[in-house]
């Protein structure tokens, strides 16, 4: 039996890195095919166009990479702030790792791609929103824990997530525009004013930025 070919994962994360380090309309196949190092035919063997390859590039980026990240950062056995911290901190971390590697704030390859395309690539904007929808469920669990726990006011927790998810990707998006990570810096400060923790609680420490 011959050997499996990869040439379909490689170009979705070709697909990925390139609609993140640019922009979804300035990458092409050609240069997708060229990063993944898969022939133009074989792209068309396996993805109808390059709208089909994002779809199965972002499926892809959620089971193999946020998931496992998301499960992890709020598992629930860690206190419900707690994961919060845990999560706000992993995410400056990287921000600044990668704009240490390549002199650019990347931020987040979703909301990046999603509203550049929110109103063109039909089937891109809809599994863009179906991926937000994952993330935001998990801060939807640590709110209700930390509500049931006693440590922040009774809200709505769907409510306060989009609420929180709106802070964040603000805050990505102008760090990238600026190409800043010190705009990371007092996040979880304004987070934990968003979610009215109680003045029992302890506060967060502003994140340490490079």
């Amino acid at each position: 039996m011959g050997r499996t070919s990869d040439a379909d994962d490689r170009l979705k994360d070709a697909a990925l890195a390139l609609m993140w380090e640019e922009s979804y309309g300035a990458v092409t196949i050609d240069d997708i095919c060229k990063r993944a190092d898969v022939k133009k035919g074989s792209f068309y063997y396996f993805f109808e166009s390059k709208a089909h390859l994002a779809v199965a590039a972002l499926e892809k980026m959620w089971l193999e990479n946020w998931k496992p990240m998301m499960d992890e950062r709020f598992s629930p056995s860690i206190p419900p702030l707690e994961r919060f911290k845990i999560h706000l901190e992993a995410f400056c971390n990287k921000q600044c790792q990668i704009k240490a590697e390549t002199g650019k704030v990347l931020g987040c390859p979703v909301f990046s791609v999603g509203s550049e395309i929110s109103t063109q690539e039909v089937d891109v904007s809809a599994k863009i929103r179906d991926i937000l929808a994952r993330k935001r469920r998990y801060y939807e669990s640590a709110i209700r824990d930390a509500i049931a726990e006693g440590s922040i006011e009774s809200c709505d927790p769907t409510v306060m997530a989009m609420s929180l998810m709106s802070l964040m990707e603000g805050a990505v998006a102008q760090a990238r525009i600026m190409n800043d990570t010190e705009i990371f810096k007092n996040i979880p400060t304004m987070v934990f004013e968003i979610l009215r923790v109680k003045k029992t609680a302890t506060p967060p420490a502003p994140l340490a930025v490079r």
